[in-house]
């Protein structure tokens, strides 16, 4: 048995139903998930620059 197995499975969150939402609503849940894409964004470049100096303290 996979220890993956043992573990919930977390379900997808439903979308946002964008049919009752005005114009300046809906302008302003994209300002919002923008802001979010960019700030997952800047958390994997960070990570990346981590791995990267891992890697090179590793390597030498």
């Amino acid at each position: 048995m996979d220890v993956d197995d043992l573990e919930p499975r977390k379900q997808q969150p439903k979308p946002k139903d964008l049919e009752s939402l005005g114009v300046d609503e809906l302008e302003e849940y994209l300002a919002e998930l923008e802001a979010e894409a960019e700030r997952v964004r800047a958390k994997i470049a960070a990570k990346k620059s981590y791995l990267s100096g891992a890697d090179s303290l590793f390597k030498s």
